[in-house]
């Protein structure tokens, strides 16, 4: 296996992007991603696309964005895994340029969701928890993470408040964010008063239906030396788990176990443990979701996460600053691109380049954990500078 860096990260603006369309969307994180590394699309040998799919009429992406983007030789590859379809491309990528199959490979993960009304987004998007052979019929995203909500309340006392927290702290962040979707802060009053969507899960701890994409560029350590890349970021580990969509086989909604598995792989394989991670990336759809994974994460004792945001740990300056760009709850959900999106904010950081968001960063290690569903899917993924 070889060593594999990012070299190149591109990244549209997160909303409801009516100005423009898919393929557009596509390209503004393309164009930025080969402008960061200072190459053209002739250096590329392989596009790997990551689109769940929720326009219900675009059934084919791939072969119609590479085209569209000037890759349509590159491929065109098209993966899936529900939330972590972002990361499944990168991993996809990663993999093509480790085994020596190329030199040089970009991950494109996008979707464009606010085409449908809401309900159709987020039914299609979901359309796994609404088929699935043993699921509760009509379970929607908001009741399953309303389970793992209550569930861990009632056994390590987790509040409403600690959960408005979480919404409080990234929307911070994403005003200061301009590819976020919402950028505007919330106060924590604001946040306990929204209106409820699924107890205890309110407005402000639900992520938005959002258009964007985002685009990560890999090569191989030659390829590296090659084009005389000064600061690569370099892949470390990725780790992977799964856990069964029949939510009566499981026997703790108190945490994500495909998220324990994923986890524990990367931090063997990259050789570090969770005191080494500087800044991270998680997979926040609902606040509880955040609160879980710093948990199963490592960063904390099993049931002390409302206590790491009560603290303001997980801010900058903090123990372990998490989700510094706002996260899914204020950057933007757009399912195929979140993945994605998390290397990008995570090589700004290690670069140093994150502006007014920036980390104290010493070690050089970064840390993007993704979940698809409810845990069917989950990839973290280890990022050293």
């Amino acid at each position: 296996m070889r060593k594999v860096a990012v070299v190149g990260v591109g990244h549209s603006k997160f909303g409801r992007r009516a100005d423009a369309t898919y393929c557009e969307i596509a390209f503004e994180a393309v164009k930025e991603a080969l402008e960061d590394v200072g190459i053209t699309q002739k250096d590329l040998e392989l596009s790997v696309v990551g689109s769940v799919g929720n326009r219900l009429y675009d059934m084919y992406p791939a072969p119609m964005l590479n085209e569209y983007v000037g890759l349509a030789s590159k491929g065109p590859l098209r993966v899936e895994a529900a939330c972590a379809t972002g990361s499944a491309a990168v991993f996809t990528a990663y993999n093509a340029v480790s085994s020596g199959y190329v030199n040089s490979a970009i991950a494109i993960g996008v979707e464009k969701m606010s085409e449908v009304d809401t309900p159709t987004s987020t039914a299609v998007g979901g359309r796994g928890c609404y088929l699935w052979e043993f699921h509760m019929f009509g379970t929607s995203f908001a009741a399953y993470y309303a389970l793992f909500a209550t569930a861990h309340m009632r056994r390590y006392g987790t509040t409403e408040e600690q959960l408005a927290k979480v919404a409080v702290k990234n929307h911070f962040y994403a005003a200061r964010n301009p590819k976020a979707h919402f950028q505007n802060e919330i106060t924590l009053e604001q946040a306990l008063k929204s209106r409820i969507v699924c107890w205890p899960l309110k407005l402000y701890d639900c992520c938005p239906i959002s258009d964007g994409a985002a685009a990560v560029i890999l090569t191989s350590e030659e390829k590296v030396k090659e084009l005389k890349v000064e600061d690569p970021v370099w892949i470390q580990a990725v780790g992977f788990g799964s856990d069964s969509g029949n939510h009566t086989r499981r026997d703790d909604f108190t945490s994500i176990k495909s998220a324990k598995m994923a986890s524990q792989l990367a931090y063997k394989t990259a050789k570090i443990g969770p005191e080494d991670v500087e800044v991270a990336e998680v997979h926040d759809c609902f606040t509880i979701a955040e609160i879980i994974a710093y948990e199963d994460l490592g960063f904390c004792k099993k049931g002390y996460g409302g206590k790491l945001i009560d603290e303001g740990e997980t801010s900058i300056g903090g123990k372990i600053p998490v989700n510094v760009d706002g996260g899914l709850k204020a950057k933007g959900h757009p399912l195929g691109a979140t993945g994605c999106s998390m290397i990008y904010e995570l090589v700004k950081q290690l670069r140093n380049e994150a502006g007014n968001r920036q980390v104290p960063i010493k070690k050089g290690i970064g840390l993007a954990h993704n979940v698809g569903m409810t845990g069917q899917y989950c990839y973290v993924i280890i990022l050293k500078k």
